[in-house]
Formats: structure tokens, C-alpha cells, sequence
């Protein structure tokens, strides 16, 4: 296993940094609220490629791995992307998995695989006919949701998103809707239904852990930039110990964020090769993907609330104030770290799976 990137992902980093870079970033992110999705930057990112890149290339996709779109997703973290990038991505590559359950419609049309066509994904069982906060339920064309043991997609909403409809308010500005499924395309049912959804999920906590990665190297980022030029006393405010001590761990715990993040991306794209994981904590041997995935979620979660918290308190009280860019950070960070459900919970089911292959 070698995590590491390798020189075409490092091509990739360095083509999205500047994406993100120059299309969206915190300026944009302000301009996109309270929504949280920039219609004009969506469209430059269709001419990347980037929305169906990670769809299967005999599915005509761009046949990216999911260790590919983890090093994208850190990327959009960093610059607090209002886009849907990581519930298009997931979706679109759960859609290309399915078999066409009839031989006049294709599963995966055009339009999701360039993005025009948003689709989203419920992360959720659906509750009385309505998948419940569905994370880009108010931008997304199409959402797939599991119904029970039905694997279902909603019908066109309109020919583009409607800015803010039905979106609910929330602290992190994301575009969260609930959405109803009373007009539906059955695409599988039975265990088939619930394995695909339950792996969209787990690539969803992958990709979103790695978001979570990018938030939280950025947060510190610009908590170092702060305190370098912020001068009290005569002199930097970073040349205190007490400031320095706040921050001074955060680079280990983003690392190894990262690394659960990116540890998790590979053992996703193994499982696509029919490689079965393993989970012996003893042994320190984690390489079930489902298992690392949950891990990613819960580690980048961490890491991203507190670093964004050590940024926003070392900011003193312009950390609190919507002129500076620390506050979007802060506020991003917690509400991917929730939008699943309550980390605590999450640990619980971890730890479910690990007593699961040991008992």
C-alpha cells in the first residue's frame, strides 16, 4: 500500500488548486449564501471534466479512481467550494454501477455524466415518502435515494436548479433540502438496492472526510498567516508561546486526517477489484473499507473542528466577525462533520463493526 500521490494525481492537485483557486475560494463561498452553491462556477467546472471523471470509462466517464477524487475534494475543502461536487461525483458513479433494467433507457444519461445534470444523493433511508436532508437537495436535478429495499431516482425537477427552493437554513450555508419521492424510477431492489446505496455512502463519507482534510489545512493556514502579522506589544502576536502552543499539534492531526482519508480511498478501490478488507484492530490490519471509511469521517471531522476553532479563537474577536474568511471556515467544518449524524453516533457504529469481526 502506498499512499503516496502519484505523478498523475500530483497533476491533478496542482490543476484543481488552481480551479478552486481562481473560480471559488472564500469570496465566492460569502456570495453563494445562504445556499451555498455558485451556478457560474459550476459551469466552468464542466469544462474540466470534473463531475463525471470519476464515472467508469465504459460507462463514459472519465474512469477516475476514488483516490483520484479524494485529492480533488481536498481541494475544493481548502477554497470552501460552493459547489456539489462530492454528492454529484458519488451519485453519478453509483448510477454507472447499475445494471439498465430495461434496454430503452440508459442508467447514467448525458447530461449527469458532463453535469448539467445535478444529481444528488439521500444519505439517509427515505422517512414517509421524503428523503430528509438530502445534502445538495436544493440544487440537484435528480436525487437517488434507498426507499426501503428500493433503490430509487426522483424525476426531473426543472431544466436548471432553482436557487433555493425548498432549501433549508442551516449554519454551514449548504444547499440541504429535503426532497419528495413520490414520483420515482425503481433502479434495483432487495440486498442489491441497499449494498449499492450502503457503498455510495461510505465513498460519500470518504470524499467528504477528505473535504474535511482541505477545510481544516486551510483553517490553519490561515491562523499561522494571522498571527504572523497581527502585532501586539510590539511584536508578533505568533511570537507568544501561549499562541503558538495553540496551533502547534494541528499539523499531526491533519496528517493524519489525510491519511485515513487517503487509506480509506484505497481500500474503496480495491473493494472494486473484489478484494475483501480486513478489520483486526489487534493486529493494527484495517483495510475494510466501509471500516476506514467511518474512521476518515470521524478523524478529518476532529481535526477540522478544531482547527478551525484554534484559528478562529487566535483571531481574537475578529474571528467572530463576517469580514474575516475564518468564520466561513468554521462554520463549513462543523456542518460536513454533522450532516451524517452526531459524530458520537458514528463512533458507536464503528465500533459495532469492530466488535462485528472480533466477537
Amino acid at each position: 500500500m502506498d499512499l503516496n500521490l502519484t505523478e498523475d494525481q500530483e497533476t491533478i492537485r496542482s490543476v484543481f488548486a488552481a480551479f478552486f483557486s481562481g473560480e471559488t475560494g472564500p469570496a465566492r463561498a460569502r456570495e453563494a449564501e445562504p445556499t451555498g452553491f455558485d451556478a457560474a462556477a459550476w459551469e466552468r467546472l464542466l469544462e474540466t471534466g470534473a463531475p463525471g471523471m470519476g464515472v467508469p470509462e465504459v460507462a463514459g466517464g472519465g474512469g477516475a479512481s476514488l483516490a483520484d477524487l479524494a485529492v480533488v475534494a481536498t481541494e475544493a475543502g481548502a477554497q470552501i467550494a460552493p459547489l456539489p461536487l462530492v454528492d454529484h461525483g458519488v451519485a453519478s458513479r453509483l448510477l454507472a454501477g447499475l445494471p439498465n433494467r430495461d434496454d430503452s433507457e440508459p442508467t447514467i444519461d448525458e447530461g449527469i455524466l458532463v453535469g448539467s445534470t445535478i444529481v444528488g444523493l439521500a444519505i439517509r433511508p427515505t422517512l414517509d415518502g421524503s428523503a430528509r436532508t438530502v445534502p445538495s437537495g436544493a440544487v440537484a436535478h435528480r436525487v437517488v435515494a434507498l426507499d426501503g429495499e428500493r433503490l430509487v431516482i426522483d424525476g426531473p425537477l426543472a431544466e436548471v436548479p432553482v436557487a433555493g427552493a425548498g432549501h433549508l437554513v442551516n449554519h454551514g450555508c449548504l444547499p440541504l433540502a429535503h426532497r419528495d419521492l413520490s414520483d420515482v424510477t425503481v433502479l434495483a431492489t432487495g440486498s442489491e438496492a441497499v449494498a449499492a446505496h450502503a457503498r455510495a455512502v461510505d465513498e460519500w463519507r470518504t470524499l467528504t472526510a477528505a473535504t474535511l482534510v482541505g477545510v481544516a489545512r486551510e483553517a490553519l493556514a490561515l491562523g499561522v498567516r494571522y498571527v504572523q502579522e497581527r502585532e501586539q506589544f510590539g511584536r508578533p502576536v505568533g511570537s507568544f508561546q501561549a499562541v503558538q502552543h495553540l496551533l502547534a499539534d494541528l499539523p499531526g492531526l491533519i496528517d493524519g486526517a489525510h491519511l485515513l482519508a487517503s487509506k480509506a480511498a484505497w481500500a474503496g478501490d480495491r473493494a472494486t477489484d473484489g478484494s475483501t478488507g480486513v478489520l483486526d484492530v489487534d493486529a493494527n490490519d484495517v483495510t475494510d473499507f466501509p471500516a476506514l471509511a467511518a474512521m476518515a469521517l470521524v478523524a478529518a471531522g476532529e481535526a477540522a473542528t478544531l482547527a478551525t476553532d484554534r484559528s478562529l479563537h487566535v483571531h481574537g474577536g475578529y474571528g467572530f466577525s463576517e469580514e474575516y474568511d475564518i468564520q466561513l471556515y468554521y462554520r463549513r467544518a462543523r456542518a460536513l462533520t454533522y450532516l451524517l449524524d452526531d459524530p458520537a453516533r458514528e463512533c458507536r457504529r464503528l465500533a459495532g463493526m469492530i466488535l462485528e469481526h472480533t466477537c
